[in-house]
């Protein structure tokens, strides 16, 4: 352990003043920055990060006491998508006192404590480094809960020549549901941060965060390896799965109890009641009653290394990615399909944006209308089943775009471009358009408005007077009739920023928010909305509820709904479709479209989204019956995909989670033997914030 660590204290109060800068880089772009100014124990710190139209700006004020713990933190300012953040955190005559946008309370203790701020900043991460390596095993007990542990990892060096500067890797883990990385320099000094986010690093270095990409590899990478090892279990004997209720998505109806048989990847049988006396070299899995349906689908995501474990946990065997960075995207999958790391099947969409301040920085940003096809083009012979155009694409290379994309076989899906309309968008070639709020945008705002900021949210206040009968809302549906395209809805994500109140948890979240580590679980008890009066609060309750009125009128126009999340937990497209229950689908209709109506738009019928003799064995298996009560899809006790069967309790145990339902009981077979799985590295992106 470095002694400047131990040090920290003394060492902070005699340095002068001194001035420490980071560059935010997204995709090898620089996005933000940060600027501390340490002045003895005092720290200032600046940072702002402006990306896709939005980020966290904020300042802090830091004082550090004995052992590099803060006894003062400030943070003011505004969050990623412009609320108001005012946190403090204070430690005097032996009482802790915090307030956050999540959370307020005080405890006593005899020395500070180390907080854990809600609004945090790279600098943070920082201090919570230095902090727990300095005390034994480098773990240290945090307010509001929980505990943090700072590991090393890997000794690395940034830049080349005089330039070059050696570094020590620390992993963060403990209070957030992924861990975080910080690289201290040999004065113990902050040179980058990065793992759980955009990369930051020490100006002046900012090529290097490619390499810490590649250091991600390595890093995240083996431990995504070593649980995959862990929680998925494969087997050269069938699995039979006894006494179960097949739900079966083309009718909408449970089975009468059966026995699910199947063989690795797929489904061999599906037999009337018990199945008779099970065979001893068969592994049995027993159903109790117990309903089976074919795995879920989230149809907007964005894959991390960390997501896939989450989603399988939730019972989500397929996703939809709808823009990735390309190379992780590409290097992912076949590792997926090999069974090294455990994920759900992915669908790509290629991300294609346009060049603008607002820009995302995702898949390709072409500057000329040539770029923009040859990337089609690209995208094509790789295998993407779509494209996907975002926010600051100019609306006249749609229909150039996707008249390209359809003469590949590829689909077109995408937000609806500012200045553009979904009317239009549908007619130059759309096949599917991207969050209900785009959709609703075109009936609520002026031509003129700029949907690459914020607006795109925080206009939705507005929606509530809506007309849902009128000629303008009717001619889009119109339109998206004849035309047959689909929405991927979000309402999910759209009721956690429209509803987000500081200090509340959202109704959609009571059921397993407390189960999560405390850092997620503050996070989620924040504004993303700025409200200032009641009638803000009223604008935004009344808007929501015209988003689920309008879920409800598409479903009964026939136009296709596509649950999508654009969050990665799972449990998000869980709460997607208790949205569809209550906009008036029935429990099996919301259960048919994240299955066999998923597949359906995914054209994979053939071998997914049903349990029938044949098909890829995608399965989940809860207690309750979902077809009376959506809700039951929150407990699953068994997941199958892909030849592996995974128990949620065990996936939630292994990355910090508190399971929700205990595994089905479980007889191996006399001859089964589990079948090695492979183990080798692969890339890993910068972690987009959902793109929405």
């Amino acid at each position: 352990m470095s002694a400047a660590v131990l040090i920290l204290a003394s060492a902070s109060v005699a340095q002068a003043a001194s001035t420490e800068r980071l560059s935010v880089v997204a995709n090898g772009e620089i996005v933000g920055s940060v600027e501390a100014v340490t002045d003895g124990a005092k720290t200032s710190v600046e940072y702002k990060v402006d990306n896709n139209g939005r980020g966290p700006k904020h300042h802090e004020d830091i004082v550090l006491g004995k052992g590099g713990l803060p006894v003062s933190w400030t943070i003011k300012g505004s969050s990623l998508m412009g609320g108001p953040v005012a946190e403090s955190f204070a430690w005097t005559d032996g009482t802790a006192r915090w307030k956050s946008q999540a959370d307020a309370g005080e405890t006593t203790s005899a020395t500070a404590p180390l907080y854990v701020v809600n609004d945090d900043s790279p600098w943070a991460s920082y201090i919570y480094a230095r902090a727990a390596l300095a005390r034994p095993g480098g773990q240290i007990a945090v307010l509001p809960a929980g505990k943090l542990t700072a590991t090393p990892v890997r000794q690395v060096t940034l830049g080349a020549g005089k330039t070059a500067v050696a570094g020590r890797v620390i992993r963060l883990t403990g209070v957030q549901v992924k861990p975080t990385y910080v690289i201290l320099d040999k004065s113990d000094r902050l040179l980058a941060k990065f793992g759980d986010g955009d990369v930051a690093i020490r100006a002046g270095y900012e090529a290097s965060a490619a390499q810490l990409r590649d250091l991600a590899t390595d890093l995240e990478g083996q431990r995504m390896r070593e649980i995959a090892k862990a929680v998925a279990h494969r087997f050269d004997t069938p699995v039979r799965i006894r006494n179960v209720r097949v739900f079966h998505p083309r009718t909408g109806v449970l089975g009468p109890l059966s026995t699910v048989v199947v063989m690795r990847d797929t489904i061999t049988q599906v037999l009337p009641g018990d199945g008779g006396s099970p065979p001893a070299d068969q592994t049995i899995v027993e159903g109790e009653g117990g309903v089976v349906y074919p795995g879920l689908h989230d149809m907007h995501s964005h894959a991390s290394l960390e997501s896939g474990l989450y989603y399988l946990a939730a019972g989500v065997t397929s996703t939809r990615d709808m823009g990735n960075v390309n190379a992780f995207l590409l290097d992912l999958m076949p590792r997926i399909d090999s069974g090294e790391i455990a994920w759900p099947r992915i669908a790509p969409a290629g991300f294609l944006e346009g060049r603008s301040p607002y820009s995302a920085r995702n898949g390709f940003i072409p500057a000329t209308l040539e770029e923009g096809l040859a990337d089609v083009r690209w995208y094509a012979d790789r295998g993407y089943g779509e494209i996907k155009i975002y926010n600051s694409m100019n609306p006249d290379w749609v229909r150039p775009l996707a008249a390209e994309a359809h003469r590949l076989g590829l689909g077109v899906s995408g937000h609806v471009p500012a200045f553009d309309t979904p009317d239009r968008v549908i007619e130059d070639g759309y096949d599917a358009i991207a969050h209900i709020n785009q959709l609703m945008l075109g009936w609520i705002l002026d031509p003129s408005e700029d949907t690459r900021t914020p607006l795109r949210l925080t206009a939705m206040a507005r929606a509530g007077s809506l007309d849902l009968n009128s000629a303008r809302v009717q001619k889009t549906v119109g339109l998206m009739k004849t035309h047959g395209v689909a929405l991927d809805t979000t309402a999910s994500i759209v009721e956690q920023l429209m509803l987000s109140r500081a200090g509340q948890t959202q109704v959609g979240q009571q059921d397993f928010l407390s189960h999560m580590p405390i850092g997620f679980q503050r996070y989620r008890k924040r504004s993303f909305v700025t409200i200032k009066t009641p009638a803000d609060d009223a604008a935004y309750q009344a808007g929501f509820a015209k988003v689920i009125e309008t879920i409800g009128m598409l479903h009964k126009q026939g136009v296709r709904l596509l649950p999508g999340t654009d969050e990665a937990t799972g449990f998000s497209l869980l709460r997607e479709l208790e949205l569809y229950v209550q906009a008036g689908l029935t429990p099996a209709e919301a259960l048919r479209s994240a299955t066999l109506g998923s597949e359906e738009f995914l054209k994979r019928t053939d071998r997914l989204g049903v349990i029938e003799r044949g098909k890829l064995a995608d399965l989940v298996l809860v207690a309750g019956d979902p077809t009376k009560d959506i809700s039951a899809i929150r407990r699953p006790r068994m997941v199958m995909k892909g030849g592996a069967v995974y128990f949620p309790s065990e996936i939630y145990a292994a990355i910090g989670v508190e399971p929700f339902a205990a595994p089905p009981a479980v007889r191996p077979a006399a001859t089964a033997k589990p079948a090695a799985s492979g183990d080798a590295g692969f890339g890993y992106p910068d972690d987009h914030l959902d793109e929405f």
